[in-house]
């Protein structure tokens, strides 16, 4: 049996990591950078923002540009996805006194609840859990959101620098001091265009990663300072997601368990639905699979296909349509896959990047906006006291650690420490333990459960080919008309940014073509040697960061390539 992690490819771990290079005259200094324009890199420029308007003189200490904020997308939102209900009280917190939460988008507060277990036929109602349960929570599209909250940030004095990508990691005198932007305007083999542009060095005295779920920067800096945890590894869900325009409005909010995914342990399919309603005339759905899933044929977004047959769900959606389309991975080590330390010299890390989300209650966002808001004052109160140089030293940066972990955030996480975990025995073992630790409210431990790396689950024996899923283009779609409908804007001549090898066991080849949901590989015949070819087409690539947990690596490509997401 092949395991992804055999077949990993070869990597300079200095790669991404370097002094800066530009003169000294024509480097962009700032006082803080954050990098990520979703909720922890808003969160984190809105809070900052309001403590310089505070002080302003902090503010003309730190120079032209106080605040910078670099998006990769587009625009912010453009790769924000979520199901998405949210704990709205993370950010009544950080608007307390600052206007609260009057204009933000919201589709409202949730009404009526249901969670059904499927058979294939059936759909049987089961008392909501409550780790599951949503009253006071609240319905929104998550781009949408992301695109409200940089208007305040950009009220609040935060300079922004979109389509651009953080590609390298610079630190000097042992710390951080900035990123390094990525060139554009390269050809397929590197050669620079009529167009092209090179990237630059932005220089600051604390930079904040809140890159998302899979964060190129984030993971080159949870190696480069030996931040990982070792209780436990990282261990990665991923959600495929559509919006629907439907004839007939959804009155609750629902999640499904069982049906498609098998409950018998070999398989380790771990995961679940969600169908949200959108007001009264779209709905969201989603399909969410854990990633330590053995089975190559799995084809996580042919799972959301098959799911959408069911009658349950063909009634919500028949004679709608399918307007918008996404996928992202979600990371679901909890506490004890956490960094030992969020923080290094000059650096903040922040949300799902290092793995701020709670499973069983599928939520993330508050924890994002809670860490962002954390470091914006953890960041405000090492500029206003230390020297003008950066890198900050550590020990000023430490006090955010304790607020994250002494706070909510690590409090919740650790009530739920052993749940995702407990699910690699099987659905019915893992729901039996895991229905003790939410009684106890994890007070009663579970014990310690050996958690292994996604890409190092062997693979199963391939008997057979997969059971193929008809694409009717009505109800059911096919991985290329999804990857248009998420408003893909990748050119397909620039510089490939998927690192993998290209000739591995064919089991990891068809775990591969079957695993991204963007149609990105192929795999192709077997040679002599034993090993498939596999074809890769990184125009198609979504940057859900799949990928990377099975045994390659995605880099960021070209800044503004990528979805263009406005519903999700």
């Amino acid at each position: 049996m092949s395991r992804p992690v055999d077949f990993e490819p070869a990597s300079d771990p200095n790669r991404f990591v370097g002094e800066p290079t530009d003169p000294v005259d024509e480097r962009i200094e700032v006082g803080v950078l954050v990098v990520g324009a979703g909720p922890a890199g808003l969160a984190c420029a809105i809070r900052f923002g309001q403590l310089l308007e505070d002080h302003p003189e902090v503010a003309e200490q730190l120079g032209d540009v106080p605040l910078a904020v670099v998006e990769k997308g587009k625009q912010a939102g453009s790769h924000l996805l979520s199901g998405a209900v949210i704990r709205p009280g993370a950010l009544e917190r950080l608007f307390d006194g600052h206007g609260g939460l009057d204009g933000m988008p919201t589709y409202g507060p949730v009404g009526k609840e249901q969670v059904y277990v499927l058979t294939r036929d059936r759909a049987l109602p089961i008392p909501t859990p409550p780790p599951m349960r949503n009253h006071g929570n609240v319905v929104v599209s998550l781009s949408q959101v992301g695109r409200w909250l940089a208007e305040r940030a950009e009220a609040e004095g935060a300079m922004f620098l979109p389509e651009t990508s953080a590609v390298t990691l610079l630190v000097d005198a042992g710390g951080v001091v900035g990123v390094r932007t990525g060139d554009k305007g390269r050809g397929q083999h590197g050669e620079e265009l009529s167009n092209f542009e090179p990237g630059s060095d932005l220089i600051a005295r604390v930079t904040v990663l809140a890159e998302g779920t899979q964060g190129h920067l984030t993971n080159v800096a949870l190696d480069h300072f030996a931040l990982r945890g070792d209780a436990a590894p990282q261990v990665w869900e991923l959600g495929v997601k559509e919006v629907w325009k439907v004839p007939r409005p959804l009155d609750r909010v629902i999640h499904t368990l069982g049906w498609p995914l098998r409950p018998q342990a070999k398989y380790r399919e771990f995961g679940g639905s969600f169908v949200y309603p959108m007001g009264d005339d779209l709905v969201a759905i989603g399909m969410v699979v854990g990633l330590d899933y053995r089975d190559p044929r799995l084809n996580p977004h042919d799972l959301l296909q098959v799911l959408k047959t069911h009658p349950t769900i063909r009634a919500i959606l028949e004679g709608g349509e399918r307007i918008e389309w996404g996928a992202k991975t979600i990371p679901g080590g909890g506490f004890h896959a956490l960094p030992r330390r969020l923080h290094a010299p000059g650096l903040l890390l922040c949300g799902d990047g290092v793995g701020m989300v709670n499973v069983p209650t599928l939520k993330g966002v508050h924890y994002a906006v809670e860490s962002g808001r954390l470091a914006a004052e953890t960041a405000f109160a090492a500029v206003s006291g230390a020297a003008q140089d950066a890198p900050v030293p550590a020990g000023a940066l430490a006090s955010y650690d304790d607020a994250v972990r002494a706070g909510f955030i690590g409090k919740e996480l650790y009530e739920v420490r052993d749940l995702r975990q407990v699910f690699g025995r099987g659905f019915f073992l893992g729901g039996a333990l895991g229905v003790l630790n939410t009684i106890t409210k994890g007070r009663v431990s579970i014990g310690s459960v050996r958690t292994e790396p996604d890409d190092e689950q062997p693979l199963l024996p391939v008997d057979g080919a997969a059971p193929q899923v008809v694409h009717d283009g009505v109800l059911t779609f096919d991985r290329l008309s999804s990857v248009f409908a998420s408003g893909n804007k990748t050119r397909d001549d620039q510089p490939n940014h998927l690192l993998v090898r290209t000739r591995v066991a064919p089991d990891v080849a068809e775990l591969w073509a079957n695993l991204c949901p963007a149609h990105v590989y192929t795999a192709g015949p077997v040679g002599d040697d034993g090993l498939a070819e596999v074809e890769v087409a990184p125009s198609n690539c979504i940057q859900c960061g799949a990928i990377s947990t099975k045994g390659g690596r995605l880099t960021p490509p070209e800044g503004g390539s990528g979805p263009e997401y406005w519903q999700t």
